[in-house]
């Protein structure tokens, strides 16, 4: 009995013994609290915004990105054939980099809504989202917040098709295209589409931080984000 008691003894001690290592390896010695790791992801976010986001706003920040770029769509793109068919390659390029240009104008315009975004988010369940997928903490701002974005950022996107000239260059663009016997005409809401391209760049240039935060630990620039993301690292 007493060689049972003694062997269980050694067990129990080495069992916490081991257990206070793991402790001891966590940040700060103890579990962070959802607050914490809530406001761990949103620092990952506000990076996400400050390192890649600002990084569409400067010249050919969508069209020279091929993460972002924002191409034709389908519709326009009989449009593009069709200039490039009668001679007009040029009109049909200067087309594409307008709706680009209207782009990085009008994220560098809307930043603050991004950044107002990531400061109201409530994380539900934030320890998930922390141990969820390299884009988790991305994709769980972007459900919540794409319906409301969308309809402050589309007016955004709008003033800016007229003050990079994008406005008139696709006027002329579609009139001419328009013009060319036998084609179907197109009259398209280039605003709306412009918008939802706009918005799905900045969540990618988002999700490129958040990915960077979780892989490197030297992007972690402050503590909080190094205390949060190790509790990931010891998955």
């Amino acid at each position: 009995m007493k060689k049972i008691i003694a062997v269980a003894f050694v067990v129990l001690l080495t069992g916490c013994a081991e257990l206070q290592k793991v402790v001891n390896q966590l940040p700060q010695g103890g579990v962070l609290s959802q607050d914490q790791i809530g406001n761990g992801l949103r620092q990952a976010l506000d990076n996400g915004i400050k390192n890649q986001v600002n990084k569409l706003t400067a010249k050919d920040g969508f069209y020279r990105n091929q993460l972002v770029k924002i191409v034709l769509p389908e519709e326009l793109r009989a449009v593009d054939k069709g200039l490039r068919k009668i001679g007009l390659s040029n009109l049909a390029d200067e087309g594409l980099k307008a709706i680009n240009r209207t782009a990085e104008d009008a994220v560098k315009t809307a930043t603050p809504i991004f950044v107002n975004a990531v400061k109201e988010i409530t994380f539900n369940d934030a320890k998930n989202i922390l141990l969820g997928e390299q884009n988790a903490a991305t994709t769980y701002l972007e459900g919540k917040t794409n319906k409301a974005l969308y309809s402050q950022f589309n007016p955004v996107i709008k003033n800016s098709f007229g003050k990079v000239g994008a406005d008139k260059i696709w006027t002329n663009l579609i009139s001419k295209y328009n013009s060319i016997p036998f084609v179907k005409k197109v009259n398209p809401d280039l605003t709306d589409y412009v918008t939802t391209q706009a918005l799905n760049g900045v969540f990618t240039m988002i999700a490129v931080e958040e990915k960077g935060i979780r892989e490197k630990v030297g992007l972690r620039n402050t503590a909080l984000l190094r205390q949060v993301f190790a509790l990931q690292d010891k998955r």
